[in-house]
């Protein structure tokens, strides 16, 4: 028998396991993985009715997997709304064919779109992820993506990037999910967003949440703590 872990690091050690989303539920999950199937089935078969796409050019592109986890497993991202996942996607492939035309070079081409198509998204509020890989298959792409020009932004990354919203605004009507997202009220527990950016400018980090939400958020576990101790 190998040596036994002490007891702080075998519970270190089962934390990496755990889910690393807050508020999550085996059920909600298990519906969001089916979600994402019939949303990836859905672009797919949606893009093989339209006549539009040259036959050596594949059905759907690789960034939209990634744009499916976000849509469906995290619908409440700000990178996960319908204009970062439209716009991310295509903004970022016109950038990727804009470089691979005007920088030499595969690997320098490949870098420079990736960190281009990061701040123009950023810049046209639309950060999507997914968006760095749909630059970098612009680049890295077959010799029909390089042929396409710019119409690879269109056809086929915009009609799969709008065809997974369009399904998942259906989606989330059946489920306990807003999308796009919605952020619900914040009750008034004494916290304003000016406090929430004061804490946002110390702590130096982005993250994943609105503000609205984390206003939401802070706001009523503030209340819960308030009511737990008997305020």
């Amino acid at each position: 028998m190998g040596p036994v872990l002490p007891e702080a690091e075998r519970i270190h050690t089962l934390r990496l396991f755990q889910p690393i989303l807050p508020g999550t539920h085996t059920a909600d999950r298990l519906f969001d993985c089916l979600g994402a199937a019939i949303g990836i089935a859905f672009a797919a078969l949606l893009a093989a009715r339209l006549p539009l796409l040259p036959a050596d050019f594949p059905l759907l592109v690789a960034p939209l997997g990634a744009s499916a986890v976000l849509v469906f497993a995290v619908p409440a991202s700000p990178l996960a709304q319908p204009w970062p996942v439209i716009g991310g996607n295509t903004i970022s492939a016109l950038v990727g064919i804009a470089v691979y035309h005007f920088v030499p070079g595969m690997v320098l081409a490949a870098s420079v779109a990736v960190g281009a198509a990061i701040l123009v998204m950023s810049l046209l509020r639309c950060l999507h992820p997914p968006g760095g890989a749909s630059a970098l298959t612009a680049v890295i792409g077959s010799p029909a993506v390089h042929a396409a020009g710019f119409s690879f932004a269109f056809l086929p990354v915009a009609l799969n990037s709008v065809s997974l919203v369009l399904f998942g605004l259906l989606f989330h009507r059946l489920s306990r999910h807003t999308y796009p997202h919605r952020p619900a009220p914040a009750p008034d527990a004494g916290l304003h967003l000016a406090d929430i950016d004061a804490a946002l400018e110390d702590m130096h980090e982005n993250f994943d949440i609105s503000r609205a939400d984390l206003d939401a958020l802070l706001s009523r576990a503030e209340l819960h703590a308030a009511q737990r101790m008997g305020r």
